[in-house]
């Protein structure tokens, strides 16, 4: 899994290892980005600052050092990735008050995303080869959430009826994720059919926003709540 590439203005990442995510530290080197894994020593005192001022004027770098600006759909999608992370991590932590076991699964699915960022900060057109390799998002998450969505299938009764987000609020979250999800996909079409980012990122994110609607009905069924039925306002 390809690690989250950023510029120097980005001094916090995430990067998957063994399942969890660890702090990571950016720097500017001849050829892009290097990561630094190393703790404060004795008798180091310089922290780095998490402002850089270099978006003042309202534009932002790419992985491959374009400057655009910060509307541009680049930074579109990557705004919504972030917010999708952002949406699954309040879900988590309402599941995990709640005892659910998979929350391991949304642990690994925000590592994930940072991959996600990674690849679509990265457009090919600006791309060296050293680029890509680092930033390159394999097909793997996406079977891996399949398989989830199939295990999860299996324990829930089939679904006959039309459902509204509900559920408790463990279901209700995780809803909310699921359409994050889904406007994070459309913010990502557009660059992926350009040629820009890899194909399985919008595959990944396709498939992300089936899992969330299946793990939120299934967290209502363990939770023994039930889920609101569409009905026809008469």
């Amino acid at each position: 899994m390809a690690s989250m590439i950023t510029k120097p203005s980005h001094l916090r990442s995430i990067l998957a290892r063994t399942g969890k995510c660890l702090a990571v530290n950016w720097t500017k080197t001849s050829f892009g980005s290097e990561r630094s894994y190393a703790s404060k020593t004795d008798g180091e005192s310089r922290i780095p600052k998490i402002y850089t001022k270099t978006g003042d004027k309202g534009f932002s770098s790419t992985y491959t050092g374009e400057r655009r600006p910060k509307e541009d759909h680049v930074f579109e999608a990557l705004g919504t990735t972030d917010e999708l992370s952002s949406a699954i991590g309040l879900a988590r932590e309402f599941c995990i008050d709640k005892g659910h076991t998979f929350t391991d699964q949304l642990d690994k699915i925000q590592c994930v995303l940072q991959d996600v960022g990674s690849n679509i900060a990265t457009p090919r057109s600006s791309a060296r080869e050293i680029h890509i390799k680092k930033t390159k998002f394999s097909s793997q998450p996406v079977a891996d959430l399949e398989i989830w969505i199939d295990e999860f299938t299996e324990k829930l009764p089939p679904l006959t009826n039309f459902i509204l987000p509900s559920g408790g609020k463990s279901s209700a979250a995780l809803h909310i994720a699921r359409t994050v999800c889904r406007r994070a996909e459309r913010s990502v079409s557009p660059i992926v059919r350009s040629g820009e980012a890899d194909p399985d990122v919008a595959k990944y994110l396709n498939r992300l926003s089936d899992y969330l609607f299946t793990v939120a009905r299934y967290t209502a069924m363990k939770e023994g709540n039930e889920e609101t039925i569409y009905k026809r306002p008469e």
